[in-house]
């Protein structure tokens, strides 16, 4: 199975940046389809963004496009969130997930999920 490991959250002023990293092992990650979603205490957990195995597709949350940007490195098995322009509302736990799809906006349609990494946006 794979194995997905997210790090780089953190506390950021608003209008700051942060990269966040999603580090697969334990599987073929250049195969995976990849994702991140996030989750607000007493909220659904939301789409951000998703990229294909090749990198040669992305697609982004309308709330998060224009500022994040997600990105993998398949020789590294790592993916990557780039969130610019922070603002409070971005303040969640991340989650990166894989799976056999190309891309895909549904959480449920991926087959493995990290921990999930924690960002915090202050004023």
């Amino acid at each position: 199975q794979v194995q997905l490991v997210e790090s780089g959250g953190g506390l950021v002023q608003a209008g700051g940046s942060l990269r966040l990293s999603c580090a697969a092992s334990g599987g073929a990650f250049s195969t995976y389809g990849m994702g991140w979603f996030r989750q607000s205490p007493g909220k659904e957990r939301e789409f951000v963004a998703t990229i294909s195995w090749n990198g040669g597709t992305t697609l982004y949350a309308a709330s998060v496009k224009g500022r994040f940007t997600i990105s993998r490195d398949n020789a590294k098995s790592t993916m990557y969130l780039k969130m610019n322009s922070l603002k409070l509302e971005d303040t969640a736990v991340y989650y990166c997930a894989a799976g056999k799809n190309w891309v895909s906006v549904t959480g449920n349609q991926y087959d493995f999920w990290g921990q999930g990494t924690q960002v915090t946006v202050s004023s």
